[in-house]
């Protein structure tokens, strides 16, 4: 029966409950928490020690907070139970709903366990609901939601008033142990979040610590950088490029954005580019300046996305290799052309000859009707007669012909071979000496290159002997080409103030596949000593 006081008691643990569950919504951390969940026991709830034992990761659960005695405190707190022996507890005794009460006359066996414990001391019980030292009482905390996962395990010893709570406080300590474990819960979850936020900041430090550098970096970089676009309308259009890069190119980074390398490269090395790899791609080219001369540059590709899914960028290191690139194109045309004269050279013209020559002669394959190019090269059709081999020797090749000789002009062209012996040039280097005679050779290349058509090529064979290479001429085109060059080199050359002269004699040939470069270099220079033996007759019967 209940007496008169125990309402007002009774409100008035109701009020300090209430002041204690909303006290657990303000602590600033777990541990907060789990100390707030404690002390709210014992000031709250009205008990004398409690204890907040907290499940680990690995399923233990550790003493995590407690309340009520110092000297408790600093001996278990931060002490762990197995959870085996944690389940073995919340298995006996008696269910109050969710709490477990487990009497002294069952708790003894639990003495030798490994769940820390403290009990306080006192006087045996006089009348049956009183508070045994030895008897234990656990509220468990469950999380929210169908699985009822176990948070942790509130353990609480001898109530105030010396009495086992009855439903009142029974259900108290539940509701007590029920809010609690939504409080750890969203603790929990601030302290993820704010570890989440932490490393996230960390992140967000690098990555602007990253980009700094990458932009300081890209920026002061001694070389050229550039960043353009990749896939979509604006494929290779620079979105970015490095002040090193606009001062090699001389122009402004504003318009630089309106441009893509395809537009500033050469017209000789657009293809070089195209076939440059956007990833790890590598190339020798050259760019155009904004006072429309050309930088031979090394360009290397890399391609770098602005996220881990975002989009992709093609950054391009851009290196000035005008220099070196001279001093190659200089040993190169010093191995291919003449010192003295600045012509090709016996090599260069051998090796041009050759590209046009292919082993096979052009009447052999007429007579064995196998498809074969047509002399006509590619100006007609696909270069063939009748349908184009698959594959061979003579894909794509321009068969070299020669003119029928003779009188005869059926309107054939061909590959002309003049070689022109100098006369008299002997006696020129014998009388005045070889500084003379190398300014002759000089001029004589000069009057020889004026002579002829852009793309014909005028080599020094060596000694006081020249060769020239003129396509697409027919036997007559030969004879006056000929002709205007011994015209062109007569006239008197001027030497130190005197005036030396040189006659030159002329051999014409003509290249046709299936002959050998010596071969069609000989039959010129045969022709070239006919020549020279049949002028020496008639100068002879004029004397």
């Amino acid at each position: 029966m209940e007496t008169e006081s125990e309402p007002y008691v009774r409100l008035a643990t109701l009020r300090q409950l209430h002041q204690v569950v909303a006290d657990l919504n303000t602590a600033r951390s777990l541990a907060d928490t789990l100390q707030t969940v404690a002390d709210g026991v014992v000031a709250g709830l009205n008990y004398e020690l409690a204890c907040v034992n907290l499940v680990r990761p690995d399923g233990d659960l550790v003493v995590a907070a407690f309340a009520g005695s110092t000297a408790a405190e600093a001996l278990i707190t931060g002490r762990v139970g197995s959870r085996e022996s944690w389940e073995r507890r919340l298995s006996m005794g008696v269910a109050w709903g969710d709490l477990r009460f487990i009497p002294h006359t069952e708790g003894w066996v639990l003495i030798e366990d490994d769940v820390p414990q403290w009990h306080t001391e006192g006087p045996a019980p006089r009348f049956e609901d009183e508070w045994h030292p030895h008897d234990r009482l656990y509220a468990p905390m469950y999380a929210s939601g169908s699985k009822r996962e176990l948070l942790g395990v509130i353990s609480v010893d001898r109530p105030r008033n010396g009495r086992h709570p009855g439903p009142w406080g029974q259900e108290a300590l539940q509701m007590y142990a029920s809010q609690s474990a939504i409080a750890i819960s969203n603790a929990r979850l601030r302290a993820n979040m704010q570890r989440a936020l932490v490393r996230l900041e960390r992140e967000q430090q690098a990555l602007r610590a990253s980009e700094e550098s990458f932009r300081q970096a890209f920026e002061y970089a001694p070389s050229g950088m550039a960043i353009a676009e990749m896939g979509g309308d604006q494929h290779g259009r620079l979105l970015r490029t490095n002040d090193a890069l606009c001062r090699l190119l001389g122009r402004p980074a504003s318009v630089m954005r309106r441009y893509s390398f395809a537009d500033l490269v050469h017209p000789e090395d657009i293809g070089t580019l195209l076939r440059t790899s956007a990833e790890g791609g590598r190339a020798e080219l050259r760019l155009g300046r904004r006072d429309g001369t050309y930088v031979w540059v090394s360009l290397r590709n890399s391609v770098v996305a602005d996220t881990a899914d975002g989009p992709r960028f093609l950054l391009t290191h851009v290196e000035d290799i005008e220099e070196r690139k001279r001093h190659e194109l200089q040993l190169a045309h010093r191995a291919s052309h003449d010192a003295l004269t600045g012509l090709p050279n016996s090599a260069e013209l051998r090796s041009r000859l050759s590209a046009r020559l292919c082993e096979r002669p052009y009447a052999a394959q007429v007579e064995d009707d196998t498809p074969y190019p047509s002399p006509y090269g590619h100006e007609h059709g696909f270069g063939f007669d009748t349908a184009p081999p698959v594959s061979g020797p003579y894909d794509h090749h321009v068969h070299t012909v020669a003119p029928p000789g003779g009188d005869v002009d059926d309107g054939t062209k061909g590959l002309a071979v003049l070689f022109c012996d100098l006369d008299g040039f002997k006696s020129i280097n014998d009388r005045f000496g070889h500084h003379t005679g190398d300014a002759v050779l000089i001029e004589v290349a000069r009057r020889l290159t004026t002579g002829v058509r852009d793309g014909d090529t005028v080599a020094r064979l060596g000694g006081d002997e020249f060769v020239v290479l003129a396509d697409g001429l027919g036997a007559a085109d030969a004879a006056d080409l000929a002709v205007r060059l011994r015209n062109a080199i007569i006239p008197p050359i001027r030497v130190d103030g005197r005036g030396v002269r040189v006659g030159a004699s002329f051999g014409i040939g003509w290249a046709e596949c299936g002959m050998s470069v010596e071969e069609v270099l000989n039959s010129a220079d045969q022709r070239m000593y006919i020549e020279k033996r049949s002028r020496a007759k008639v100068h002879r019967r004029a004397g």
